[in-house]
């Protein structure tokens, strides 16, 4: 990793992640295998930020924990990339079982449960599946018939206006939200 930590993907520890790290790779991984609209690839660390947001939007009782979960949601794709579900189905068990120790230790090193719990999980898949929504429509060439039946549409009231940013952007907002919710959980600690 640029910070100097050297990342076992087979145990990963907690004590080698670093939230500049996995800022910085899912400011450079892109959704939708980079085949998107704009002069920047809509990058993960966008996605992950939006989807936190969305959270927010969708439950405003949601705690400071529950919506760093969310926004973290995507963070072993910093080491392992974003692969479409189609070929995460192909790579089957290996795949899922490398994602979820990154998980793991990723949850360990910021005082979050090893498991999302359920209700928690529902939400980001929820907040996740009306981003990828509009993903779809407005970058990577969807009609909403399309979108719809892949990812359901959103409930009224809720409109994005997707604007790729650059990495260095998107690491930067990325990075923020991040103090910002854990400077909050540590306030309530």
């Amino acid at each position: 990793m640029l910070s100097g930590r050297r990342l076992d993907l087979v145990d990963p520890s907690p004590m080698d992640i670093e939230i500049e790290d996995i800022a910085h790779g899912l400011a450079r991984v892109a959704r939708w295998n980079g085949q998107t609209k704009g002069a920047c690839a809509f990058s993960v660390a966008q996605h992950c930020v939006i989807v936190e947001a969305l959270c927010r939007h969708l439950d405003q009782r949601i705690d400071a924990r529950s919506r760093l979960l969310a926004l973290l949601h995507d963070a072993p794709e910093y080491v392992i990339g974003d692969m479409i579900s189609p070929f995460k189905a192909v790579l089957g068990d290996a795949y899922k079982d490398v994602e979820a120790r990154l998980a793991y230790a990723i949850h360990a090193r910021f005082g979050l449960p090893a498991e999302t719990p359920t209700s928690v999980k529902r939400l980001i898949k929820r907040a996740d599946n009306i981003c990828a929504w509009f993903e779809a429509t407005q970058l990577a060439g969807f009609s909403q018939i399309e979108s719809d039946r892949f990812f359901g549409h959103p409930p009224r009231g809720i409109n994005l206006e997707l604007d790729p940013q650059t990495a260095d952007v998107a690491q930067a907002e990325f990075i923020a939200r991040t103090r910002s919710l854990l400077t909050e959980i540590e306030a309530k600690a």
